[in-house]
C-alpha cells in the first residue's frame, strides 16, 4: 500500500488480536514507508486529569485549564506527552501539521500555551503513542485489523470517549452490533 495515512483515523475491528487496541480509534499523525505513529483517542487514563498533570509538572496556569482526562495514547514512550491541538498555537519546528487545522506537538511549550490566557482553541493531551515499523501497519490493514476513515475533529476533542469507537464506525455506515469477531466458513 503506497497510501499516506497521515491525518486518517484507524478504527480497530473486533478481531484485532491485541487487547491493548481493542475498540481503539487512532489518529495517524505520521506515516511513511519506514514507520507510522498515531495517538489513541478514546482511552482516557482514569487516574489522571489535565490540571493534576499540570500541577505535577509545575506548568504555570494563568487561566482555567479544562478538567479533562489525559489520554493513554499508546504503549510507546508512555512517559512522554503528545498534544493534539488546533493550529492557532503553532511552533514551527516543534509542531507537526497532521491534517487541516490539527497539529501535534510534543514539547513542553505547548503545555505552557495550554495553561496560558491564549490557549489553543481545542487541545487534548496523551501520554504515549502507538507506533509501527516499516510495513507493519500495512500488514495489519491487509489482515483486516483496522478500518480507515477520514478525520473528524469531534473524535479527537470530544470527551465522550466511550462513544468514539461506535461514532467512527458510524461514519463508515457500519453498525457495531453487526460486526463479527471471527468470520464464518462456507
Amino acid at each position: 500500500m503506497d497510501t499516506d495515512l497521515t491525518g486518517k483515523l484507524l478504527i480497530a475491528l473486533p478481531g484485532i488480536g491485541d487487547t491493548r487496541f481493542a475498540r481503539s480509534v487512532i489518529l495517524v499523525c505520521a506515516h511513511s514507508p519506514e514507520f507510522a505513529m498515531g495517538i489513541v483517542l478514546n482511552k482516557p487514563m482514569a487516574h489522571l486529569r489535565l490540571p493534576q498533570l499540570f500541577e505535577q509538572l509545575d506548568v504555570p496556569i494563568e487561566a482555567d485549564v479544562p478538567d479533562t482526562f489525559v489520554l493513554d495514547g499508546g504503549p510507546v514512550s508512555s512517559d512522554r506527552g503528545f498534544v493534539l491541538h488546533t493550529d492557532d498555537v503553532y511552533n514551527e519546528g516543534a509542531s507537526l501539521p497532521v491534517e487541516g487545522d490539527i497539529c501535534m506537538t510534543a514539547t513542553r511549550d505547548i503545555l505552557h500555551a495550554m495553561g496560558s490566557v491564549q490557549p489553543p482553541r481545542r487541545s487534548v493531551l496523551a501520554l504515549g503513542y502507538s507506533g509501527w515499523g516499516a510495513g507493519q501497519l500495512e500488514v495489519e490493514l491487509a489482515e483486516n485489523a483496522w478500518l480507515v476513515c477520514d478525520l473528524d475533529p469531534e473524535l479527537i476533542f470530544s470527551s465522550a470517549h466511550e462513544r468514539k469507537w461506535r461514532h467512527a464506525l458510524g461514519r463508515l455506515g457500519i453498525d457495531s452490533a453487526r460486526l463479527q469477531v471471527d468470520p464464518g466458513n462456507a
